[in-house]
Formats: C-alpha cells, structure tokens, sequence
C-alpha cells in the first residue's frame, strides 16, 4: 500500500521515498507525492531521482490495491527496489490541475444541477450537467463563477465515515464517479467555512487552498452532448 503523500499535503512538491515494486503499469513507492490518474482529474508528471540515476515520470496510474505506479519514460533505467528515491513533481502543471479542480467544484454551484460527467485538463476542463435547456445568460453564470473565486474562499476537508455519507445522498454531485468508498471513511473538500459553506461535497483530488489562487476563469462554448446533457468547458485566464 503506498502512503499518498499527495492527500496529506497537496502542496509538498519533493519528498524522499524507497522502492518497493517494478509492477506492470510502473515504479511503485512505499510514499507517493504523485496523485493517480482517477476521478477526472489526470495523472502527476515528474522525476525520480537517485544516487547514479533519475528516471522521468510520464504519467502516475493506480496499480494493484491501494498502490500508486510511477509510468517511466519509455527505455528508462528504473530504480532498483530498495533504492532511496527524491521525488519531484511537475509543480506547474499539478498547480494547473489543482486550480481547475477548485474551480469545476465552485461551477457546480453556480449551475445547481446533477453533474454527468467531467474532465480535469491543464489548458482545459469540463463538467456536463443534466440540462435540458440551454442556459439563458453564459456571461451571467461565468460573472457569477468569477464573483465566487474573488471572494478569496476557504478550501478545506475533512472526514465523514462511509455510513455518514450512505444517510447524505446529497452530498454526491457527480452521477458518473462514485466517491472513494470501501476505507470506511470518505474524504469531503469544503469550499467557505462551516458557518458560510459554499460548497460540500466526496472528493479525492487535489485542491488549491483559497479559491483566489484559481484566478479568473472563462467560458467557453456550452455544447449540447445528448437531449439531457450539457457541457460547460472553462479556460484559465493565464
């Protein structure tokens, strides 16, 4: 079982670790900064670096388990198992990541309908809703995404048990990913305070820590994907 170093503190950027496999699908770590492509959100990028070695990591999978498996660069020497490894993330495009993720979570607020889908990109992201009816301002929901950003909310978690979330069926947003379940207890990232919540909801991705950090963000096309299913794509202004 890897330690997800990830979930502790997502924004530790280099830690050491040891080897403990070469499995089919990569190198695995007994502690992985490197968060597995799952729930949307893709796959961390960096380097292993070793004494006489260093490997590229091209992208990071869920292996056996609750293993995480570092994807090497094709034709990489692999570090052996037992060796001491630095760990060092590709911290641009997971920052990326991390803001588009706070902010799909706030688009779930301004548009308050059941999520169908959704895809975290670094350039790009999406989340599809059950909509019917397209909507009847964009600008007046892309005004209201950037209203919540600028309010320089709180992100925070914390830890409800599997049975807690089983009795609050509304806590699930997303019909197409389930939340994390099975550990006995599921993670919630918070956006706002407890006293002035935004927003609520499983999540096991990672998160920036105020929503100001996100920066503004822009619409763009809302495309119709099904008689009941609408797609919202949101740019990075930067």
């Amino acid at each position: 079982m890897t330690e997800a170093l990830f979930r502790q503190d997502a924004y530790l950027q280099q830690a050491s670790a040891h080897v403990v496999a070469h499995a089919a699908r990569g190198v695995v770590l007994d502690r992985s900064l490197f968060y597995p492509n799952g729930g949307g959100q893709p796959g961390d990028r960096g380097s292993l670096r070793w004494e006489g070695g260093a490997m590229e990591v091209v992208d990071t999978l869920k292996g056996d388990g609750e293993d995480i498996a570092l994807v090497p660069q094709d034709g990489a020497d692999l570090p052996p198992v037992g060796t001491q490894v630095m760990q060092s993330l590709d911290w641009e495009l997971r920052l990326r990541h991390m803001r588009m993720h706070t902010a799909l979570h706030l688009l779930s607020v301004v548009i308050p309908l059941p999520v169908t889908g959704g895809q975290i990109g670094s350039v790009k992201s999406r989340l599809d809703f059950a909509m019917e009816e397209p909507p009847e301002d964009k600008q007046a929901l892309e005004d209201a995404l950037n209203a919540l950003i600028a309010r320089d909310l709180e992100v925070s978690e914390r830890w409800i048990t599997d049975a807690e979330l089983d009795a609050n069926p509304g806590l699930v947003k997303t019909m197409s990913v389930q939340p994390p379940k099975g550990a006995g207890r599921v993670r919630l990232v918070r956006i706002g305070t407890a006293e002035e919540q935004t927003d609520l909801q499983p999540c096991g991705g990672t998160h920036v820590r105020r929503t100001s950090v996100i920066g503004p963000v822009r619409f763009g096309k809302v495309e119709k994907k099904s008689r009941l299913n609408r797609r919202f794509s949101i740019h990075l202004a930067d």
